[in-house]
């Protein structure tokens, strides 16, 4: 087998991959796991499947505070008021 044709081939076969993963992007972006913001609201999107709860800590002008969330997406306050939002590493 040529050079020419295995380079082919390994291109063909990244382009599907990259293009499997664009396609999946739109979804993938409207509810992202961990922290988000939109224009007026911030979010923490605990993507798990086993039912687990983790604490968050929330990151604000002033002390920084700790919340426990479940599954799925939470509203943490608006987006001007909330500066992040990270895992803690323990459940609660």
């Amino acid at each position: 087998m040529s050079v020419r044709r295995s380079l082919t081939g390994a291109l063909g076969a990244l382009a599907l991959v990259l293009g499997m993963t664009v396609a999946a992007a739109p979804g993938a972006a409207a509810d992202p796991c961990g922290f988000y913001k939109t224009s007026s609201d911030a979010f923490y999107n605990h993507c798990t499947s086993d039912g687990s709860h983790v604490v968050i800590e929330v990151e604000v002008w002033g002390p920084n505070y700790e919340r426990c969330v479940v599954p799925g997406v939470t509203w943490l306050g608006s987006a001007d008021e909330i500066d992040g939002a990270h895992y803690v590493g323990r459940t609660c």
